[in-house]
């Protein structure tokens, strides 16, 4: 079982985990779902099952930590009795505890994210290290390790750091019962590809064992059709093109590069938003609201725009833990004091709050993989969005002058072409096997464009015929449809919900069928596994 989408998940897995939830009385339901998650947990990652409870139980042990120095803290100002030095020993008693709950924090979420950088990053530095010392002509030579990596590890440390951190900052309590903070940290749905939740958002809602209803099944299977109609019958129907086009890139012209860069964008998209589909609905069917991960991002005017849009849940950790924490860091704020003289305020907002843009992507960019060309990907649309907030005011100004209205529908739709485009060429170095395959396919793209190979056939030699290309294409102009009317704040589902039951059956099973019949699966297709999941 390595995929949400896999027959064994959704028609054995889910549907006995469903009906063992709903005849449970509800003080049990929540540890059905713990027990189930452990579960598939075990099925997929074995025993680095380990590794997830030491983070869990790390994580609990540390938080309660927290709150007791607090409660410490407290009661020694309690009990100090009144004298003329009062405010100065509460400032004394205050700047110690919180010095203590300090380091605490720090050594928790270095606990946390050193375990994730020893299993997931060593072997890349210590493969670095070793090229540096061959260039510097040095002895030095570092064994370069290798580690299985348990499923999931990426999201659930950062949900570790972000419930610490929560926990530190008091805007939630330390939880005290163990089982569930462990429910919170290892719930199925989401334990493989995220997405990523906030304690406040999700643990109630598990620990509550609500009930199965009519209306959340229902929708939760929704939800999951349209995931599987994304995944299977666009994304996994693109791998055998993409994967030729990826892997031969030096046997192609450079329009296949832009044909294999264009395939990559659509089927990351339709892989990871369709899998945010079928977790979102699982949750759904037991009464569980899951954050959203994607807001139809291509329709984003912006760079900017579209990482808001785009993996949502990663964005808003990185804003919450790395960006706000930077920019409102003493010595930041110092820099933009110094620089507002000579760059004047917005310039000096800009440059400050760059150097924590830089810090965000690089994190981007790593989180994603142990990769030179994942390093650029970050660094490349930390560029971007700086050239974006640099040129902002000069282009208002300059559409101004010559009474461009920016939300004309041909500025709007140059604004997302643009946009698209820039996304998709880091998809292509992202996809890349390696930073230098990167440059070479792009350099192949630009220097050798041409439309040769969609005129002698080439392109039907790729793994997929026109029949392919053709089902792939209407059923992503029938997904773009459903994006266009809800970006004008149109539900279908609501719209489902208040027609006639005959309406609701037929839409229902239309995309059953619609499924089965086009989607890519069979005795000779390879599944393809989930994508974020390896991140």
């Amino acid at each position: 079982m390595t995929s949400y989408c896999s027959l064994v998940f959704l028609g054995i897995f889910l549907p006995a985990v469903i009906a063992v939830y709903g005849i449970c009385p509800r003080r049990l339901r929540p540890w059905v779902l713990l027990g189930a998650s452990y579960a598939l947990f075990w099925e997929m990652s074995g025993r680095l099952l380990v590794f997830l409870l030491f983070t869990t139980l790390s994580v609990y042990g540390a938080g309660l930590g927290l709150e007791a120095l607090e409660k410490e803290e407290k009661k020694e100002i309690a009990e100090l009795r009144a004298s003329a030095d009062l405010k100065r020993e509460k400032r004394a008693i205050k700047k110690l505890y919180r010095g203590r709950r300090r380091v605490l924090l720090i050594l928790g979420v270095f606990m946390e994210l050193g375990i994730l950088i020893v299993l997931k990053y060593s072997s890349f530095f210590a493969f670095n290290l070793n090229r540096l010392s061959e260039l510097l002509g040095l002895s030095l030579t570092v064994h370069v390790p290798s580690f299985v990596l348990p499923i999931g590890i990426s999201f659930y440390t950062l949900q570790a750091v972000s419930y610490l951190t929560d926990v530190y900052r008091g805007t939630i309590r330390a939880e005290r019962l163990l089982p569930k903070l462990a429910l919170y940290m290892v719930f199925f749905p989401q334990i493989m590809e995220g997405p990523i939740c906030r304690y406040a958002q999700t643990a109630g809602q598990l620990w509550e064992g609500r009930p199965v209803t009519w209306k959340g099944l229902t929708r939760g299977l929704q939800r999951i059709g349209f995931g599987l109609l994304k995944k299977m019958v666009i994304a996994d129907r693109l791998n055998p093109a993409i994967k030729e086009i990826y892997g031969n890139y030096g046997s192609y012209d450079g329009g296949i590069m832009a044909l294999g860069m264009v395939l990559y964008t659509v089927q990351l998209y339709m892989e990871f938003s369709g899998t945010m589909d079928v977790v979102i609905g699982c949750g759904e069917t037991f009464g569980v609201t899951l954050p959203e991960n994607f807001q139809r991002p291509f329709l984003s005017r912006s760079i900017s725009q579209f990482w808001h849009r785009w993996h949502i849940t990663l964005g808003t950790w990185f804003k919450d833990y790395i960006f706000y924490p930077m920019t409102t860091s003493g010595w930041l704020s110092g820099m933009a004091r110094k620089m507002r003289g000579r760059f004047g305020s917005r310039g000096a907002a800009v440059l400050s709050s760059g150097a924590a843009l830089f810090a965000v992507w690089l994190g981007n960019g790593l989180w994603h993989g142990a990769g030179w060309n994942y390093i650029f990907f970050g660094l490349y649309h930390f560029a971007w969005i700086m050239f974006e907030n640099i040129t902002e005011p000069g282009v208002r100004r300059l559409t101004a002058r010559y009474g461009i209205d920016r939300d004309s529908l041909p500025y709007r739709a140059m604004q997302i072409i643009r946009t698209g485009l820039i996304v998709c060429v880091g998809e292509l170095f992202f996809r890349a096997e390696g930073l230098k395959a990167g440059f070479a396919m792009f350099g192949r793209m630009v220097a050798g464009f041409t439309l040769a190979s969609f005129k002698d056939g080439t392109v039907l030699c790729l793994g997929l015929d026109m029949q392919d290309f053709f089902i792939a294409a209407f059923t992503l102009l029938l997904v773009a449809a459903v994006h266009f009317l809800a970006e004008r704040g149109v539900d279908l589902r609501e719209r489902l919900e208040t027609g006639t039951a005959v309406i609701r059956l037929t839409a229902c099973l239309g995309l059953a069928l619609f499924v089965i019949v086009f989607g890519a699966y069979g005795a000779n297709y390879i599944p393809v596994d989930p994508i974020y999941a390896g991140f």
